[in-house]
């Protein structure tokens, strides 16, 4: 167990607002930290599904009704109540990572003049499955001048406040219905120092009720929260270009999503309506950019583009998504992922082994598992039962699983064939491995991409699992086609896609390369 100074006292507080189902994982990802707070504190923001009963489990943690004001203001009603030298806010749908306040608390101990710190997050599918980590935007030397150009942070719930400082400062402005996290940075940063670390510190859940999915509502108030800072900025050359850089880059950057979904709406014919009306008020905040973004989109080949093809958007080098898509929606290659499972669903069952997290083994496995258990490479992960690297795992019990579901992650092992071998051992006479692996893929830019090893065909994969299984007990699949990998590489989410096309698969362009290999 990690200790804390003696001297640190830590709260954390969540906030809900219809958010019930959710909160009992946020809350035991705040009690199952390496370093305990001292207090937990759930602010319900006048939820409608009763969060008081999820609450009634636990009696280390403080509940606060108030009605429903905003996320503002029920984080502000948190801090007044918190009594801890330092204050972390976790919203009710995200998590944690065990190390987080940790890892938080080392940083402050090692940088004392600090009014906050914070660290790397993962996106998780609101099942609770790891998507990717975001790698991390450091503030630099002048972290005022980098939050002018952009929430470098992403993710609240990775920050570590020292309390009387943010109090100091005003706290939360309650008047903002979005980006009062982003203005509190702004704040702090004038003044005082921030320091971060890459280690991974939360899981940010994506689903269809995030807040941030209104373009308009977010851009009005990204805008409104800089332009407050653009008489300071003003004062210094760099903060100036700094303010200017921030202000195009968040009219371009929602402009952009706001037409990408305009184009989905329209391919799709549905919400349409909602979508022009989104996109009229994007384009009265940012005239110029959407005129430059719907230029970009739309244009047709000039003289000097004489491609038999019309690139139209695709005309790019940097992605549209660094995230596979996973900021964006579902990423392709989860689609697939998710096909390929549920073909074998009747495979899940009895004692399953899933690495990462059992998400897939409830979703797919449900009442016919008996056991779940997970297996990681680092120990924190709550759900974790088994640490080790599978082509070096000679602690994993042999002939114990009837079912093993590894996806998207054999390519992370340098000596497939010894974790090929482990897998074999560990399964039971007659159980059977599901695996996915990429063959088409962007690198991870995070926490695995420097063991981002392979990509695999359908004809590796057939060869790496028949060597120890056996020719004629495995079943190689492929999914994707270059419509869908082209796609992918560009960070496009499944839902921007035809779905028709996506169905398409070809065995000499897959995204994913699956297979279903028995142990006689």
């Amino acid at each position: 167990m990690t200790t804390r100074p003696a001297a640190y006292s830590v709260s954390v507080v969540i906030t809900t607002y219809n958010h019930a189902r959710f909160l009992a994982e946020a809350i035991d990802s705040v009690r199952n930290q390496t370093v305990k707070p001292d207090e937990i504190i759930i602010v319900d923001d006048g939820s409608s599904d009763d969060p008081e009963s999820v609450v009634r489990r636990y009696d280390d943690v403080h509940y606060i009704r108030q009605k429903n004001q905003g996320l503002a203001a029920a984080r502000d009603t948190g801090m007044t109540a918190a009594r801890g030298e330092f204050i972390a806010f976790l919203d009710a749908d995200d998590r944690l990572r065990p190390v987080a306040l940790a890892t938080n608390l080392a940083l402050f101990h090692d940088n004392p003049d600090c009014a906050l710190v914070y660290g790397a997050y993962r996106d998780i599918d609101e099942a609770g499955a790891v998507r990717n980590t975001v790698p991390l935007r450091s503030a630099g030397a002048d972290p005022y001048a980098g939050f002018l150009t952009g929430n470098l942070i992403g993710m609240h719930a990775t920050v570590l406040y020292r309390r009387r400082t943010l109090e100091a400062a005003g706290g939360f402005d309650r008047s903002l219905r979005a980006c009062e996290d982003y203005d509190v940075y702004l704040r702090l940063s004038r003044a005082n120092k921030v320091a971060c670390t890459p280690e991974c510190l939360a899981d940010y859940r994506r689903h269809a009720s995030n807040m941030s999915k209104s373009n308009p509502m977010m851009l009005r108030a990204a805008l409104k929260v800089l332009r407050r800072q653009r008489n300071v900025a003003q004062t210094n050359p760099d903060w100036a270009a700094a303010y200017r850089q921030g202000v195009e880059k968040w009219k371009l950057y929602y402009t952009d999503m706001q037409l990408a979904q305009l184009g989905t709406a329209l391919r799709s014919r549905s919400s349409l309506v909602g979508q022009l009306s989104s996109t009229i008020a994007v384009s009265l905040a940012a005239p110029l950019q959407t005129a430059v973004m719907v230029r970009h989109r739309f244009r047709r080949r000039s003289s000097r583009h004489r491609s038999s093809a019309w690139f139209g958007d695709l005309e790019r080098t940097v992605p549209f998504s660094t995230e596979f898509g996973f900021d964006r929606g579902k990423p392709v290659d989860r689609r697939y992922v998710e096909t390929f499972l549920a073909s074998c669903s009747l495979n899940i069952s009895g004692r399953v082994l899933e690495v990462g997290d059992n998400a897939y083994t409830m979703r797919f496995g449900g009442s016919r598992v008996t056991t779940s258990e997970v297996l990681n490479r680092y120990a924190g992960h709550p759900l974790t039962t088994y640490v080790g690297d599978l082509a070096n795992s000679e602690d994993l019990p042999s002939e114990t699983f009837d079912c093993i579901v590894l996806t998207q992650t054999l390519h992370l092992v340098f000596d497939l064939p010894a974790a090929v071998a482990t897998l074999w051992r560990i399964l039971k006479p007659g159980g059977v491995l599901l695996i996915t692996v990429p063959w088409v893929s962007p690198i991870d830019r995070g926490e695995w991409g420097g063991s981002w090893y392979w990509s695999i065909t359908p004809a590796a994969l057939r060869r790496l699992l028949s060597d120890r299984f056996g020719a004629k007990n495995v079943e190689v699949s492929h999914y994707g086609s270059a419509y869908s990998a082209t796609g992918f590489l560009y960070g496009l989410a499944e839902h921007e896609l035809n779905s028709a096309l996506l169905d398409v698969n070809d065995p000499n362009c897959p995204v994913i390369v699956a297979a279903r290999a028995f142990r006689r």
